[in-house]
């Protein structure tokens, strides 16, 4: 019998993130294991607090006088044996504390006791009898019986228009009894039915292969509108004749509901479905189904990698390239690392899918580490769209001042008479991106971070991107007393009013985060949008990707430049990955598609490639680049990033630390230091932010004493300075 358990305390400080042992008492002996989160006394006070317990031992060596688990929470384990392994590899890799690792395997809330919610609902008793034979108290009776356990007392009563003083005279004469049930908070709604599709040669053959093959990890390189959603669809249906369990990743909630859609569409209501708009208790009772092995299937977004199935065949990662799958909090592990983690370990497949695939897989590919499957056609025959660049700098020459070129103004207008439909794509929201005096050439910027604001008409408010602080429009130049306050820049609010001044009798909608901030809003455009009830959609990255929409025979992309000109290196990847996926939406129906460019770099190679879809060659021109440069694949890279509300702190803290790192990277020669320097946005919500970048060949045991080296440094600085190291980061801004 265990009689000492190991556990990690909820409590964030890296000073305490190691196990700590404690007694099993008698009454819990025989009832604990691995992953149960029980109460412990903690501290000189022994205050009670969460813990989780990672070990189960019979014996202690150990001198300190041992405290006992005081309680268990649940009646079961929150994480397995195998997610315990799981959870010391992100450890690791990520550089985080174990309490950040297990974070994501646990449901949200459950520190703040989100549980099962139960109602007291009506059912029927014993039979009427006497003076309850009357006729509303066997219409209250027969309401009850065809709806048992539907409602509580209120509900009744309002839903049949009752009397409560009725229905309480029959539950005291027990002809209805009250009872505890309880409430899902899942959605489980009835979805149209969505066939199974037969596939063509290179989707059937791309199922038969990862099902045969030995192989664990695939790539599915298809070009957009190939099919790729149905061969995930085969392959679940697969996986669930065989009793095991799927896991379906897509990048953006914006594409929940059309894959929720499909599936349910094909295999009924039982699919968890996990995001974050749901509130803490609908990802409760979504986590609970999968733990107690009520549903096969979840699609999520990158947290639903962890949900807690038991006997998990296969993970799906559809648009493996999106930045979204990389988390920008503790751990910043990446959902493609956790998918080959878990397919080692439980030894399901790994299915990644693209049309515009990373680099970095695209390189393991190469390799032989993934297995690359192509498909070059798109499925039911249908004609890649025809892609056109127009060069804007041309149209200001020619006098057209418009956000519009000639070609997407005709484009428009002839989509519109043929009662077609038309995407508009621009990555930034907002009416202009930023505003500024004409006279002494100020910017107007955020008063708590480093960054122009951004102007929104629905609001008339100049708003940032970063903390959210808005302020009124600026009517004078704060600097030299001017009126000449201009909006400078296109945002998706500006393309909206453009087309409703120029196209007045076009039906739009507009996809961006302003606009989907609501829990079902994503749901409702997409609706709408489908269903033929607008003729123009605008938006932003949410737009260009995934989106099946059979009567969009447009795309334009209003400004392909907006990544590219971002001080990153991965701005060329990303245009090319935007352009392509955006252009994708267009003709994936029986008519064809036509996609418009507008830039002002029509010569740039991301943009040349994306418009003939040339991934390879794209992926040539941009590896050789990667090599010189020792960027990833070639390369790791350790982002440490810091932040204080103290600039003179931050500076002198920061360049201690870049001292001893200096000293400490000098020692390898295929490692490398840059910084410390401001980042490119110096200053977020008042806080002032510096960085340190080290590149090279790093491995888990260097990277381990950078950090430890870091905190060191630190240490009587800690509650003033913030510390983020990020393990090859999406973005080095």
């Amino acid at each position: 019998m265990n009689k000492y358990a190991g556990v990690i305390i909820n409590n964030s400080s890296v000073q305490l993130d190691k196990i700590f042992t404690y007694k099993v008492p008698q009454n819990l002996l025989g009832k604990i294991d691995i992953g149960y989160r029980v109460k412990v006394p903690f501290g000189r006070t022994n205050k009670l607090i969460d813990a989780f317990i990672v070990e189960l031992y019979e014996e202690y060596s150990g001198n300190n006088k041992i405290k006992e688990l005081n309680a268990i929470c649940e009646s079961f384990s929150l994480f397995s044996k195998k997610d315990l392994i799981m959870i010391t590899k992100m450890r690791e890799k990520y550089l985080s504390t174990y309490l950040e690792c297990i974070k994501p395997f646990i449901p949200a809330g459950i520190f703040r006791g989100v549980k099962n919610k139960k109602e007291n609902v009506i059912y029927t008793g014993s039979k009427l009898e006497g003076k309850l034979l009357k006729d509303n108290y066997k219409f209250i009776y027969d309401a009850v019986k065809n709806n048992e356990g539907m409602y509580n007392k209120s509900a009744l009563a309002n839903k049949f228009n009752l009397s409560l003083s009725s229905i309480n005279t029959m539950i005291k004469h027990g002809c209805l009894i009250i009872k505890e049930k309880i409430i899902n908070r899942y959605d489980n709604r009835e979805y149209k039915k969505y066939e199974a599709k037969k596939l063509n040669l290179e989707q059937n053959a791309a199922v038969e292969n990862i099902l045969k093959s030995q192989e664990k990890v695939f790539l599915i390189h298809g070009v957009t509108g190939s099919g790729k959603t149905e061969i995930y669809m085969h392959l679940v249906s697969e996986m669930i004749k065989q009793n095991k369990e799927c896991i379906i990743l897509v990048p953006e909630i914006a594409l929940t509901p059309q894959m929720v859609e499909r599936f349910k569409g094909r295999f009924g209501r039982n699919i968890s479905v996990f995001h974050s708009k749901l509130s803490d208790g609908e990802r409760y009772d979504e986590w609970l189904r999968v733990k107690q092995g009520k549903v096969k299937v979840a699609i999520g977004a990158r947290s639903a990698i962890f949900l807690p199935f038991n006997n998990l065949g296969l993970i799906v990662i559809d648009e493996e390239h999106e930045e979204s799958y990389k988390s920008d909090s503790n751990p910043k592990y990446n959902a493609r690392e956790i998918g080959k983690m878990q397919s080692e370990l439980k030894g399901c497949k790994l299915v990644l899918g693209s049309a515009t695939p990373s680099i970095e897989t695209y390189y393991d590919c190469i390799n032989k580490d993934v297995q690359l499957i192509t498909i070059k056609n798109r499925a039911d025959g249908a004609l890649m769209p025809d892609v056109k660049i127009v060069d804007m700098r041309e149209e200001l020459m020619n006098s057209n001042k418009s956000i519009f070129s000639r070609k997407l103004y005709q484009g428009i207008e002839d989509r519109l008479n043929k009662k077609e439909q038309i995407i508009l794509f621009l990555n930034r929201r907002g009416f202009s991106t930023f505003v500024s005096c004409r006279k002494c050439g100020y910017v107007f910027k955020c008063r708590h971070c480093d960054i122009s604001l951004t102007y929104h008409s629905e609001q008339r408010k100049l708003i940032c991107h970063y903390c959210g602080a808005s302020q009124s429009i600026p009517r004078i130049c704060p600097k030299c007393g001017s009126k000449y306050v201009k909006f400078f820049g296109v945002g998706t609010e500006k393309v909206e009013r453009e087309i409703k001044k120029l196209f007045p009798s076009a039906v739009t909608l507009r996809m961006d985060f302003d606009t989907t901030r609501t829990k079902n809003s994503y749901e409702q455009i997409y609706n709408d949008f489908k269903n033929g009830n607008a003729d123009i959609l605008i938006g932003t990255q949410m737009v260009a990707k995934g989106l099946d929409f059979k009567n969009v025979t447009l795309v334009g992309v209003i400004a392909a430049d907006v990544s590219l000109n971002l001080p990153d290196f991965r701005s060329a990847e990303r245009t090319f990955q935007l352009i392509t996926q955006v252009s994708g939406r267009a003709g994936r129906g029986e008519k064809s598609g036509e996609v418009i460019v507008q830039t002002y770099n029509p010569d740039n190679y991301s943009i040349v490639f994306a418009s003939n879809n040339n991934y390879t060659g794209f992926f040539k021109e941009e590896i050789k680049i990667r090599k010189s440069m020792g960027y990833p694949p070639f390369t790791d890279i350790l982002l440490i990033n810091m932040s204080s509300k103290s600039e003179d702190m931050l500076i002198k803290n920061i360049q201690n630390v870049g001292v001893l790192l200096k000293n400490k990277v000098e020692k390898h020669d295929k490692i490398k230091m840059l910084g410390p320097c401001p980042c490119q946005v110096s200053k977020i919500k008042e806080l002032f932010r510096w960085q340190i970048v080290i590149k090279g060949k790093i491995n888990i045991e260097f990277a381990k004493e950078v950090k430890s080296m870091i905190y060191n440094a630190l240490k009587d600085a800690a509650s003033e300075i913030r510390v983020s190291i990020d393990v090859n980061p999406n973005n080095l801004l």
